[in-house]
């Protein structure tokens, strides 16, 4: 039986290559990608048998752990997990579990990703090829180490089998995924720049040698150094690592062939209207409750706001680095010039839910002006935190009026723009239902124009608050800061008017224009 499905799992991938050559020719420069991958990490630990112990220590050690921590993440998140052999198309079938539980953890080598997490465990076996003794220690930890990957990824997706079927699971999933990336850089470059990695990362491989994740790929270095009790022990770790692994995909496998999740919709309860009900009975504000539903729910806007939070972390990390914090000054403007565009492809995010707006009778201002109050809500917030935020950290509180005059100019005037570019160009977007991060193709030249020109004109419409914010720093004259407090508003709030007419002018001229351009790619 456990021939039987490999075998099945070499049909399966055969046969998907036969659908397309594009898949094909896909599949051929993953598997050159990752060989030269491979390669290169196969180089780097052979490189490491003449480095110090430490070093070697280290580098296997977080190396090893990395993987474990890939191989658990990245079936969650990523959009194609490989679904060929999944433990819910078995439940009609009478498979001993032994020999299951053997023939998709076999199988689960048969791929790019398998096999080259064993290529690269088995080139350990070069790192500490010393003598006898720990190389067999490493040849142990190294198949270990790659067992538990194996056998980690496989009771992640058997426990999220269900939640998998939710494209909003994957989408936040997907979200929680990027937060660590765009974090990581600027962390790295801190603990590069103070000098703390060569201290700290030996500190941490140490440490998770004696974890479940590290303990099988601390084996061979343990023994190399003659240690060979803790070698012992560690490797007892990571077998039990294996075995406790193993028993919780068993339970979680059986669970799932007996009562196989359901995909379907879940019964919910009607009549309930939400924020409609909460607003006042006129059409710019039913419009705003819309949109702000959708800000809250569809991921491709809430996805587009992940990353808002993670700007000051990013800025206070690189004051850290140059030991100057006056960068974040251009948080709140940066914040509310993303916010405020943010908005300028609503239309074609609606897709063809746009037609309700045309079938309801809805005037173009009362859309635009909707669209616009649904964005302030919590963009105005988020602006004004921002700047007192940055204005407390740097005890520079003379420049604040100044600095929020320039953000919220930029906020209403990037509103008023983006209310009327909505209204009269559509642009590739991912479609209701897809990831926010796939984006369909068409009309990419429009698109880049539309936001090229866009965001040249929305700095001459700010240029006036930009001026005096500059006057003022160069000047030192915070009387021009407080004048700025005011023009900002002031001339925002008449540009953002001028926009919500013109927008809405526009939309009801070419209202069934957009709706055949948007439900293009539908």
């Amino acid at each position: 039986m456990v021939a039987h499905l490999l075998r099945l799992k070499l049909a399966l991938l055969r046969n998907g290559l036969r659908r397309s050559p594009w898949q094909l020719a896909g599949m051929v420069l993953a598997a050159l990608y990752a060989l030269g991958v491979v390669a290169t990490l196969v180089l780097i630990l052979v490189a490491l048998r003449s480095a110090p112990h430490e070093a070697a220590y280290t580098a296997v050690v977080l190396g090893g752990t990395a993987a474990i921590g890939g191989w658990g993440i990245v079936p969650v998140v990523a959009a194609a997990t490989d679904l060929t052999l999944d433990p819910s198309r078995f439940t009609t079938f009478a498979v001993p579990m032994t020999q299951l539980l053997a023939g998709l953890a076999l199988a689960g080598l048969l791929g790019v990703p398998g096999l080259a997490t064993l290529l690269v465990a088995l080139a350990t076996v070069a790192t500490w090829s010393t003598g006898i003794v720990p190389a067999l220690a490493a040849v142990a930890g190294a198949l270990l180490g790659v067992a538990g990957c194996i056998i980690l990824a496989k009771v992640v997706t058997t426990a999220t089998a269900g939640l998998a079927a939710s494209r909003r699971f994957k989408d936040a999933s997907g979200l929680a995924f990027l937060v660590p990336l765009v974090v990581l850089v600027p962390v790295l470059a801190v603990l590069a720049k103070e000098g703390q990695a060569p201290a700290f990362l030996p500190g941490l491989a140490r440490v998770l040698s004696w974890t479940p994740l590290g303990a099988a790929w601390s084996v061979g270095g343990d023994a190399s150094a003659g240690l060979g009790g803790a070698a012992a022990l560690k490797l007892l770790i990571a077998a039990a690592t294996v075995a406790g692994l193993t028993w919780c995909w068993k339970a979680l496998l059986e669970r799932a062939l007996v009562t196989p999740p359901f995909a379907g919709s879940a019964k919910r309860g009607g009549g309930h209207p939400g924020l409609l009900g909460a607003v006042p009975a006129v059409p710019a504000a039913a419009v705003m409750a819309r949109c702000l539903t959708y800000w809250v729910k569809d991921p491709r806007y809430s996805g587009s706001l992940a990353v808002i939070p993670l700007l000051p972390l990013v800025l206070y990390f690189q004051g850290v680095q140059t030991g100057d914090f006056d960068g974040l000054v251009i948080l709140p403007p940066l914040v509310a010039f993303i916010l405020a565009w943010s908005i300028s492809a609503d239309v074609s995010y609606d897709n063809t839910a746009f037609a309700l707006h045309l079938a309801t009778g809805v005037s173009g201002a009362a859309d635009r002006l909707g669209r616009v109050l649904a964005c302030l809500a919590f963009a105005l917030p988020v602006v004004l935190a921002f700047g007192v935020g940055q204005a407390a950290l740097n005890g520079s509180w003379t420049g604040l009026p100044g600095l929020l005059g320039l953000s919220v100019g930029i906020l209403l005037t990037g509103l008023g723009l983006s209310s009327v570019v909505s209204a009269r160009y559509t642009v590739a977007v991912p479609l209701p239902g897809d990831s926010p991060f796939k984006k369909p193709p068409g009309n990419v030249a429009q698109t880049l124009a539309v936001q090229l020109i866009g965001m040249a004109l929305l700095g001459v419409l700010v240029l006036p608050e930009a001026v005096l914010f500059v006057a003022e720093v160069t000047t030192g004259n915070h009387v021009l800061g407080w004048a700025n407090l005011a023009a900002g508003p002031l001339l925002g709030l008449a540009l953002l008017a001028g926009g919500v007419r013109l927008g809405g002018r526009w939309l009801e001229a070419r209202g069934p224009e957009l709706l055949a351009q948007v439900a293009v790619n539908r």
